[in-house]
């Protein structure tokens, strides 16, 4: 709604009339003894901090030599002081967190100063990309405290915020970053331009822009990477890519970015190259073998017996003996089981949910084993598929596996393993023309980039890294000169 700030001599009535319905609404009249001058300060206040006012604003205010507006810049030690005759900037100042300050007889002139109230929590600790070794600090919901963590990382002029209000009654605040210099330009035009196209009422976390801006709004994959951490905003950025933090969120938004990415921990970069190569190629296995243990399991029972060595072959059979119902309903079964306790430890509360999940899942495995309604062949490999999920060290991405296991499953029942394949085939295709902020997301399998494959499936030493990934179009590919890095010798030598 918009408020009826006219150009009439009746505004401050208008503004009082629309305001005075809430209750934050704030107007005190005071009197400077010293110049005879009535004022009066207008503001929300569960927006700005009183103690600011109090004593800060109001001293000078009260005694000091206070003739007209144009002297608050003079005598009120605050850095944002405005006076201005615009009335059309009201509304937004005072929602801003802004007192207004106005004069008896003046009614075309207005002061503004900033009392913003800083309401946030302290720096925590990463509680869904937690590591081992390396930083502990996470973003908060403030984005001036996620900056500030940024800026201390790169103490560089180069580094450019670039601010915008998305959200017709949130007007949430948006920061574009980048590094100039060193970022393509065409990709920080095409996310400043996508956000400022955004229609929508409430901005409330970046979830809502990644859905907003992202090439692919009905794809199943995260296109835009999602991290709490700092250190790893700092880092890709140096890389040349875009960062996006949006007030209120403790997310930030990295863009492009690729698929190999979601499989890679930033504590990989803590650990010597040989452990995190093996850690990146296990999680990568692990995500496959989650997504098609169960599906081959259906396959292999409904068409393709053959398939299962003798010996195997009978322990499957005896696991089966009293089970009433075909292989699809079973996995179903279990794999619905295993989605139901993840979301009740979710939801509730921390100790709960993780009583909710052991509890749980022992006793459903073992009584519905008991039962006859499923073999506990397969509720080994559910649980095994279930816990190499987990590696994924981004949320998104991690849901996304849970996701695309279904349509194999259909698949492997209808054609069995030639079904498997063909739904394989079919997210690869959707994959090959998925892209990120018009960058290919299989970067760099395909198109075949063998520089970015350095780290990627494995990653290798820092030395080795003398580039920026090619498929950012950096204005600086070149990290280091790779010849004084090895020129250099210990000073014994």
């Amino acid at each position: 709604m918009k408020f009826p700030f006219l150009k009439k001599k009746n505004d401050r009535e208008e503004i009082k009339k629309a305001l005075s319905k809430s209750k934050d609404y704030t107007t005190v009249t005071y009197l400077n003894k010293k110049t005879n001058v009535t004022f009066c300060l207008t503001f929300m206040s569960t927006l700005v901090d009183e103690k600011i006012i109090n004593d800060n604003a109001l001293p000078p205010l009260l005694e000091g030599d206070f003739y007209r507006l144009e002297d608050t810049k003079n005598i009120l030690p605050l850095s944002d002081v405005q006076v201005t005759e615009e009335t059309d900037k009201l509304e937004q100042k005072l929602f801003n967190g802004y007192v207004l300050l106005t004069m008896q007889g003046i009614e075309n002139k207005f002061c503004f100063f900033s009392a913003q109230k800083e309401v946030s929590r302290n720096v925590s600790v990463p509680e869904v990309e937690f590591n081992v070794i390396g930083p502990k600090e996470a973003f908060v919901e403030s984005i001036d405290q996620n900056l500030n963590l940024i800026r201390k990382r790169l103490p560089i002029k180069e580094l450019i915020i670039e601010e915008q209000k998305v959200g017709k009654l949130s007007k949430t605040t948006v920061a574009i970053l980048y590094i100039d210099g060193i970022t393509n330009t065409e990709n920080v035009n095409t996310v400043r331009q996508r956000i400022s196209d955004i229609e929508f009422d409430a901005i409330t976390d970046s979830s809502y822009i990644v859905q907003m801006i992202s090439d692919n709004q009905h794809s199943p994959f995260p296109q835009l990477l999602d991290t709490e951490r700092p250190d790893r905003v700092a880092a890709i950025l140096a890389e040349g890519k875009v960062a996006i933090i949006v007030d209120g969120s403790p997310h930030a938004l990295i863009t492009p970015t690729t698929l190999v990415e979601f499989f890679s921990s930033f504590e990989d970069y803590f650990l010597n190259w040989i452990l995190s190569s093996f850690l990146r190629l296990v999680r990568i296995f692990a995500v496959t073998f989650s997504v098609l243990v169960t599906p081959v399991y259906v396959a292999t029972l409904s068409y393709h017996y053959e398939l299962i060595p003798q010996d195997l072959l009978g322990l499957l059979v005896t696991s089966r003996r009293q089970i009433p119902f075909p292989p699809i309903l079973e996995a179903l079964f279990l794999e619905l089981t295993i989605e139901l306790l993840r979301e009740a430890g979710a939801r509730l509360p921390t100790k709960v949910g993780q009583t909710i999940g052991i509890v749980g899942g022992i006793v459903l495995g073992t009584a519905s084993v008991e039962a006859g309604l499923t073999s506990n062949v397969l509720l080994i490999f559910v649980a095994l598929a279930a816990l190499a999920s987990f590696t994924t060290p981004i949320y998104k991405m991690s849901n996304t596996i849970r996701l695309i296991r279904f349509p194999f499953l259909i698949f492997a029942e209808l054609w069995g393993l030639l079904g498997i394949l063909l739904a394989f085939c079919f997210f690869l295709t959707h994959l090959l023309r998925l892209t990120s902020l018009g960058r290919p997301f299989l970067e760099p399998i395909y198109p075949p980039r063998i520089h970015d494959l350095k780290d990627a499936l494995i990653r290798l030493p820092f030395s080795q890294q003398t580039n920026r990934p090619f498929f950012l179009q950096s204005k600086a590919p070149k990290r280091f000169d790779d010849g004084t890095a090895k020129e250099k010798k210990d000073i014994d030598e």
